[in-house]
């Protein structure tokens, strides 16, 4: 279980990191397409899906306060439910491809690792 877990923490950061470098760089452009936020308010949740990226590896990886961990996962849950009523709002073809499915399988992801993590251990 415990690699099992790392596979999806190591996968769920890239795609944190990435997806947050993505808010902040293209923050105007998606307060245009999503107007239920504001630019600030696409560029903070860009940042908190960098910083819980970050935490969801180094503190397990590193044993510096390994019990971040976890709770990056609940916040990353939280984050997403965010962003999952955001695009609820907004009218969008329901395929695959749509946000509010990816951002609700993150949570769904997210919610796995924490609960693992919170029976198992941060370090398995």
């Amino acid at each position: 279980m415990n690699v099992f877990l790392w596979v999806l923490q190591g996968v769920l950061a890239l795609l944190l990191v990435s997806g947050g470098a993505y808010k902040i760089a293209t923050r105007a452009g998606l307060a245009k397409q999503f107007a239920v936020l504001s630019s600030g308010a696409w560029g903070a949740l860009g940042a908190v899906e960098i910083v819980a990226g970050v935490l969801l590896i180094v503190p397990a990886a590193t044993g510096w306060w390994p019990v971040l961990t976890p709770w990056a996962a609940v916040a990353i849950v939280l984050e997403s439910l965010a962003l999952v009523g955001v695009y609820g709002r907004v009218s969008l073809a329901f395929t695959a491809a749509n946000p509010l499915v990816f951002a609700a399988g993150m949570g769904l992801v997210a919610a796995l690792i924490a609960v693992g993590r919170f029976l198992w251990g941060p370090l398995g």
